[in-house]
């Protein structure tokens, strides 16, 4: 498995406390992507699932029985077939693992197993058509549609996350574009987040010689996010 960094005391993604991998290669370009270090799949580490088990292991006391790994990114379902492998061995171990995920990959064998064997899958839903998401993410949007279809076809539990941007998707209007995609997901939905682009990451741009299509944009102002949660929390039921 080629990992480029690691959390071990994670608290965000996911229930509980968490260890999160994050594994290296991305299929996407999101102009607001804040780990453009993770693109490149040949960089990290490669180290094998006995391994990560190990240190896995050591972290037991501190997931309480609700807590457990987080796979992300990058996109951590490139290595679908090494998620299912150390998946395998974290369930013979009683720990429970989550996907955070983009959803933009194709449905093969093994990404479904990993789906299969997942408690939990975290969606980042970035844009709302395929219009939008060919502009901002070079990615293409039916692969979104499929992957809701199959979470909700294995009844799999789900939260949605979707990153707002100043001047790009901050407003109802947009909003209310997500909440027409997510409809016929409400029954497997917990949650559905937004988070605020803020520009944290705009040095790894400059360290990793990549140009920045956002490097004039402002960090979205936290009331505003909080404006657009309400809405989000009164339309999407």
């Amino acid at each position: 498995m080629r990992v480029h960094s690691v959390e071990s005391m994670a608290a965000l993604d996911g229930e509980g406390m968490r260890y999160e991998l994050f594994l290296s290669g991305c299929p996407l370009r999101c102009v607001c992507c804040h780990n453009p270090d993770t693109w490149n799949s040949n960089i990290g580490t490669e180290i094998s699932c006995e391994q990560l088990l190990k240190k896995i292991l050591r972290y037991i006391p501190y997931f309480d029985g609700l807590g457990g790994v987080t796979f992300s990114g990058g996109e951590p379902l490139l290595q679908a077939e090494e998620i299912v492998k150390l998946g395998n061995m974290l369930s013979e171990n009683n720990i429970g693992y989550a996907l955070d995920t983009s959803c933009c990959v194709a449905l093969n064998d093994n990404v479904k197993k990993a789906i299969d064997g997942a408690d939990m899958v975290i969606c980042d839903l970035k844009y709302p058509n395929s219009e939008s998401m060919y502009q901002y993410t070079k990615g293409d949007f039916s692969l979104v549609i499929d992957f809701l279809e199959y979470l909700k076809s294995t009844n799999k539990r789900t939260w949605i996350r979707t990153v707002i941007i100043p001047n790009i998707n901050d407003s109802e209007e947009w909003l209310k574009k997500y909440i027409e995609v997510l409809s016929p997901y409400k029954d497997i939905v917990e949650k559905y987040e937004l988070l605020g682009f803020h520009t944290m990451g705009f040095f790894k741009y400059e360290q990793c010689n990549i140009e920045n299509p956002l490097k004039d944009t402002q960090a979205l102002d936290e009331d505003r996010l909080k404006e657009l949660q309400l809405f989000i929390d009164k339309n999407f039921k």
